[in-house]
């Protein structure tokens, strides 16, 4: 569009915009409420300062004015003192009306429940603690949310699309509406108390500067980033993601090891899918002060303790252990990757 064609404002039109973005639905709340405060000055004007009365005499006369209870004037009223209380009286009962216009408005539309539920709502989140935060909510968002909820975890999503918003909360999940990429929408979903925080948005550039705004605000939380092609991961990397995804190429991989290693991915799906099942596969990492420090496989009597099958161990360091001998040692910090019942896996937790 040429700048010829472009509609231009006056100031005052822009910033009832800019007002109307603040504050939404409450403006017209707000208008009401400084418009009786000028008229209160309006006739606090009149009684103290044209007609010389006192000043709790003209703030009187000013509150039985706007009232309209009735009551005989606190002085007698000069010609000109009657018009301008007229127009006073007219100018009050309007201001009145508007409001009330308005509150009932903000009643019937639901916007004042809407606010109520709002902060509610934003008072769970500041309850949380090591919880997890999804930014978007479409395909890959929404299918992230749901496993981590299966798996008992707190999630918040933050979210831009008002309707997408709108059936989060009628599904009881806790979301903040607003711009990922904005730092006031980040610290609404209590992002310095937060576990991690994976950005699953459609274009890649707001991903990456969702892991940069986080990265700065949190130097030490975990970040998990969604990328379009396996060219952004670097770029997502440096921005400060510890982990970058490519749904596209881990969905294509799957599909081949389907048809060339069905049996081993019908195995993956029962041990990490299947919640229903009694095979579970499951990390478990052992603490600073838990019993297996120092002790090999064998003596840490896992198998014969809680039939529990250690498929690999990372170490403290990174390094990843497949299929470990008996004779490996576990020191602090390892991460095992466990194969056995839940029972079994909940009850060695006590000793980690």
């Amino acid at each position: 569009m040429s700048r010829k064609n472009k509609k231009k404002y006056s100031p005052l039109t822009n910033r009832y915009l800019r007002w109307k973005v603040k504050y939404g639905h409450f403006l017209p709340i707000l208008i009401g409420s400084v418009s009786l405060c000028l008229v209160f000055s309006f006739g606090l004007f009149i009684y103290w300062h044209l007609e010389g009365w006192n000043f709790v005499d003209s703030l009187y006369q000013v509150i039985i004015t706007l009232s309209t209870v009735g009551f005989m004037e606190v002085h007698p009223l000069t010609p000109r003192a009657r018009m301008l209380t007229s127009l006073l009286i007219l100018m009050g009962v309007g201001n009145f009306a508007f409001l009330m216009g308005a509150f009932t408005q903000l009643l019937v539309e639901g916007h004042l429940q809407d606010l109520w539920g709002k902060r509610k709502m934003q008072k769970m989140i500041n309850r949380l603690e090591n919880h997890f935060i999804v930014c978007g909510h479409g395909r890959i968002g929404s299918v992230v949310t749901a496993e981590l909820l299966k798996e008992g975890y707190p999630v918040v999503v933050v979210e831009q699309d008002e309707e997408i918003v709108h059936q989060l909360k009628m599904d009881g999940i806790l979301c903040v509406h607003g711009d990922a990429t904005s730092d006031q929408t980040l610290l609404a979903a209590n992002l310095k108390r937060a576990r991690t925080i994976i950005t699953t948005l459609n274009k890649e550039a707001q991903n990456v500067y969702v892991t940069l705004t986080a990265r700065q605000l949190m130097p030490k939380i975990e970040i998990v980033a969604r990328a379009e092609h396996e060219d952004s991961i670097q770029k997502l990397q440096f921005a400060g993601a510890d982990r970058v995804l490519t749904p596209y190429v881990i969905g294509g991989k799957r599909m081949a090891q389907v048809v060339l290693r069905p049996t081993v991915i019908d195995f993956l799906e029962l041990a990490l899918l299947e919640k229903e099942l009694e095979l579970q596969m499951e990390e478990l990492i052992i603490s600073p002060n838990s019993e297996l420090v120092g002790k090999d496989l064998i003596q840490s009597q896992i198998r014969p303790r809680y039939n529990l099958i250690i498929v690999a161990i990372k170490k403290a360091n990174g390094q990843m252990l497949f299929n470990p001998g008996p004779k490996t040692i576990l020191d602090a910090g390892d991460t095992l990757i466990a194969i056995g019942s839940k029972e079994n896996l909940e009850a060695i937790e006590e000793i980690l």
